[in-house]
């Protein structure tokens, strides 16, 4: 086997080596522009040996590469590194406010009292179920009776109800 070409093997395993540095390491770019200085001069190689030569690492590119990435991004989060540079998501508690819109739908209408005070938002319990809502006039204080308005989205909106 020609030099040359074990030389074109090494800058691809260059290439690999400083994709998958790239997803750990920041580097501002860097370890990407010198991964793609590895990949074209082995394509140039490759293309140099024959034009055969040259197709054959134009596709094995082509597949590396974004496996490569895939692979690194699917193992970083696994990382005890990855564990502390990425953010893990919130932890809902059981009995936690219903985020669920259909949920939130069926409590137009429904009566329930604010847990605290909403200025304006605040939690609201109808029934058991802890939701945070936004009182429709600002500010209300704890253990007032509330309607439900209306729902956009996730949002609750609630009226105080008449006192009379």
């Amino acid at each position: 086997m020609d030099w040359w070409l074990l030389f074109a093997v090494f800058l691809y395993v260059a290439c690999a080596v400083l994709i998958v540095a790239e997803v750990f390491i920041p580097s501002a770019g860097l370890l990407s522009v010198c991964s793609t200085a590895c990949l074209v001069g082995g394509i140039w190689i490759f293309f140099h040996h024959s034009a055969a030569a040259g197709w054959i690492g134009v596709m094995v590119a082509i597949v590396m590469v974004p496996s490569l990435l895939a692979m690194a991004y699917k193992v970083l989060p696994k990382t005890r590194f990855g564990k502390r540079v990425i953010l893990s998501p919130p932890v809902r508690e059981r009995g936690d406010a219903i985020a669920d819109t259909p949920e939130l739908a069926q409590l137009i209408g429904r009566v329930g009292r604010v847990l605290t005070t909403m200025r304006p938002v605040g939690m609201c319990d109808f029934d058991g179920r802890r939701v945070e809502c936004v009182a429709e006039s600002g500010y209300l204080q704890r253990d007032k009776q509330v309607r439900v308005i209306r729902v956009e989205g996730t949002q609750v909106t609630v009226r105080v109800m008449d006192e009379a």
